[in-house]
């Protein structure tokens, strides 16, 4: 047990305190044994549940799962204060001079900005000159390696098209993407080992390297447009499931399952 008073309502500081008490001696055992990698993995997964109580419009559970996010920040901040590296007021300073920094257009500065387009204009150009990077190939290795793959291949094409590295058109990007479906059929046919040079993986990601390219040139969220993807198709093996109640998928032809999935895509038309 630690002293604690226990309130109606808490505030920033009483929070910060809940955190240190958590792992302190005295509290609970599971916190204390905590690293950062430990608890890696629950970042992430909190991030994603704020995605999905926006895309919810879900106020209520939004509120919460940003106060989770807030609680991983809050805990990650205090491994670090117990070893004397950073605490969270310099976190929140560093934060603050970083929008400060990136907003001289708000705060005094002598880049101006009257649009959103200039606005990120210079958000890049300052971010780099933050960062030290001297071209857009170090821009590009900034690109987290961590983001879902569809994610970071368009933010690495936004980069390179800047730079003046881009198609005229998305259908000329298309056309790419014709190119490499065909390089990925060859492979398969060829079935040779997944990993060899120009093997199967390497098209694979070729063929949705470019697929993103397209949906980047077109204003199209990439990763959003899969998940849709994957509703849709959802809903359709949902239906073709249902009409093959009387026997397994597995017993029917593939004529067959075509004939059950064309059906289904009628009835969701």
């Amino acid at each position: 047990m630690v002293d604690f008073q226990c309130k109606n309502l808490y505030g920033w500081e009483d929070f910060l305190e809940i955190m240190r008490l958590l792992r302190s001696p005295g509290g609970c055992p599971w916190d204390a044994e905590q690293t950062h990698a430990s608890i890696r993995r629950e970042f992430l997964e909190e991030t994603y549940e704020v995605l999905d109580a926006i895309d919810r419009e879900d106020p209520v559970d939004m509120c919460e799962e940003l106060g989770d996010i807030l609680m991983q920040v809050a805990f990650h901040t205090q491994i670090e204060t117990e070893s004397g590296r950073f605490t969270m007021a310099d976190v929140v300073n560093g934060i603050a001079q970083k929008m400060v920094y990136r907003h001289p257009h708000v705060f005094g500065g002598t880049m101006q900005a009257d649009t959103s387009e200039e606005v990120l204009v210079n958000w890049e150009v300052l971010k780099r000159k933050e960062k030290g990077q001297r071209s857009t190939a170090d821009a590009i290795e900034s690109v987290p390696h961590t983001l879902p793959a569809l994610w970071r291949a368009e933010k690495v094409q936004k980069k390179t098209a800047k730079a003046g590295f881009d198609w005229s058109e998305p259908v000329d990007a298309l056309t790419k993407l014709e190119e490499e479906v065909r390089e990925l059929r060859q492979a398969v046919e060829a079935g040779e080992a997944v990993d060899t040079c120009h093997g199967i993986r390497e098209e694979v990601g070729d063929v949705l390297f470019i697929a993103a390219k397209v949906a980047q040139m077109s204003g199209v969220d990439p990763e959003d447009a899969l998940h849709r993807a994957c509703d849709k198709f959802d809903n359709r093996f949902r239906l073709v499931e249902e009409a093959a109640a009387d026997k397994p998928l597995s017993a029917y032809t593939e004529e067959e399952l075509l004939a059950l999935w064309n059906r289904a895509k009628e009835q969701l038309s």
